[in-house]
Formats: C-alpha cells, sequence, structure tokens
C-alpha cells in the first residue's frame, strides 16, 4: 500500500512559478513509475507528466514549462512549474504505478493522492 500526500498548490500571477510536491509512503518507491494529473471545474482528469526509470513524458501544453522530477531518498515526487498560465488552473494529483511503466493512462496508476489546488490569475 502507497500513500500519498500533495503539497505546494496556491494562488499565483500568470507568468509565475510554483513547486508541488508529493510525499510517498513504502519501500518501494523507487521502482515505482511516478505521475502528476490535473483536472480543471467541469472537465475530465488530464494528463500532466510521468516519470520512471525510463525517462520522462509530458503534456505537449506543459513542455519546456514544466518539470517534473524525484527523489527516492526521500520517497518525494517534484513538479516544478514555471510561466504558468490561467488555463493550468486546477486540482492537481500525483499517482503511483506499481508496474513501472511510463503511460499517460491514469489506469496504469494504482494510487492517488487527494489533490492540490493551483489557481494562476490573469
Amino acid at each position: 500500500q502507497v500513500q500519498l500526500v500533495e503539497s505546494g498548490g496556491g494562488l499565483v500571477q500568470a507568468g509565475g512559478s510554483l513547486r508541488l510536491s508529493c510525499a510517498a509512503s513504502g519501500r518501494t518507491f523507487s521502482s515505482y513509475a511516478m505521475g502528476w494529473f490535473r483536472q480543471a471545474p467541469g472537465k475530465e482528469r488530464e494528463f500532466v507528466a510521468a516519470i520512471s526509470w525510463r525517462g520522462v513524458i509530458y503534456l505537449d501544453s506543459v513542455k519546456g514549462r514544466f518539470t517534473i522530477s524525484r527523489d527516492n531518498a526521500k520517497n518525494t515526487l517534484y513538479l516544478q512549474m514555471d510561466s504558468l498560465k490561467p488555463e493550468d488552473t486546477a486540482v492537481y494529483y500525483c499517482a503511483a504505478g506499481s508496474r513501472g511503466m511510463l503511460a499517460q493512462l491514469g489506469s496504469y496508476y494504482d494510487y492517488w493522492g487527494q489533490g492540490t489546488q493551483v489557481t494562476v490569475s490573469s
């Protein structure tokens, strides 16, 4: 069982930056694929970025602005978000996949956090 707790969300002006963190429990964190997803009001959940030993992948609209990283010694996943836009406003969730597959589909992830709100004002 893995528990995930996100933090770092908040209100920021367009063009600003935020760094999200996701603290994970469990002793096998390093073997998991980790992902960030987001859900805006009235919209479906959307893949943002993922990282595993195979590499990283990003949603096209965040490439060059967001950076996903992990610290396996601290069991923590990060999402550095720069040049934020109003359309980035959403609840951001981290997710862990026990199969270690680098995937954009939520079905590949077994555990989910409760989410952290990111609001970007224009």
